[in-house]
């Protein structure tokens, strides 16, 4: 007699479930692959960053020498001895990677500046010196400019009164003179000049014509003509530190 064994669950192998399967995820990173080369090329991020220029920055010493000319109206020039003026100030020089220029910025202290005043024992008129009671006094109000370490050249804006005085007689209003002192050529329509660039040991000569306005002093307006040209120049030296 044959016997039949009934399961009451199917086999394993066609039994079905209504439970989804579970997949596995993988994590991707972020990268390209050249079929061509054996190893992934990772995605990088440049970073770019801006330098600044650096500063250079530098002491300047600015001194008078003898030997100087300076000349006002259609008179024959002064001779001027301006041995022992002085000033100091600072310069400074922005510098950037492949940048060739040598150019300082030049500013000078006026509480430092001093130019010695016209005098008889300064100055001399057609071969004579100036009446012991004459005196020309040079206040300066403004120096600055640039100068070029590379070339020499020297460019320096130069405001200053010049304060006449005969004695304790008579004093003047100040004559207000503007100019560019350079060590290449200043031209006006009466004087002219032209400079020297600075040599290895810092010396140079600068010249500047400047327009001299009226002063209302009759006496002083009319004995220079003013409005007129007057011509300052001045052997100097100029070291960098």
């Amino acid at each position: 007699m044959g016997c039949k064994i009934n399961c009451s669950n199917p086999p394993i192998l066609c039994q079905f479930t209504s439970r989804k399967p579970s997949y596995r995820i993988n994590t991707l990173a972020f990268s390209s692959y050249n079929p061509s080369q054996e190893q992934p090329i990772s995605a990088t991020t440049t970073t770019t960053q801006t330098q600044l220029p650096k500063t250079d920055v530098y002491t300047i010493s600015f001194k008078t020498l003898g030997a100087c000319n300076l000349g006002i109206s259609r008179y024959p020039d002064f001779e001027y001895d301006a041995q022992g003026g002085t000033g100091t100030g600072t310069g400074t020089k922005n510098i950037k990677d492949g940048d060739f220029n040598q150019e300082i910025s030049v500013s000078f202290d006026l509480k430092t500046l001093y130019i010695p005043p016209l005098t008889s024992g300064t100055t001399k008129f057609l071969g004579l010196p100036l009446p012991p009671f004459l005196n020309i006094d040079i206040v300066p109000e403004l120096f600055h400019g640039s100068i070029n370490q590379e070339s020499g050249q020297v460019d320096l804006e130069f405001t200053a009164k010049f304060w006449f005085s005969v004695g304790s007689i008579y004093r003047a209003p100040p004559l207000l003179v503007k100019t560019v002192l350079t060590s290449e050529e200043s031209k006006g329509k009466i004087k002219s000049g032209r400079g020297e660039r600075l040599d290895k040991e810092g010396k140079c000569r600068l010249v500047g014509v400047a327009t001299v306005e009226p002063i209302d002093d009759f006496f002083m307006d009319t004995f220079l003509s003013l409005p007129t040209e007057c011509l300052a120049n001045l052997n100097a030296l100029i070291t960098l530190s």
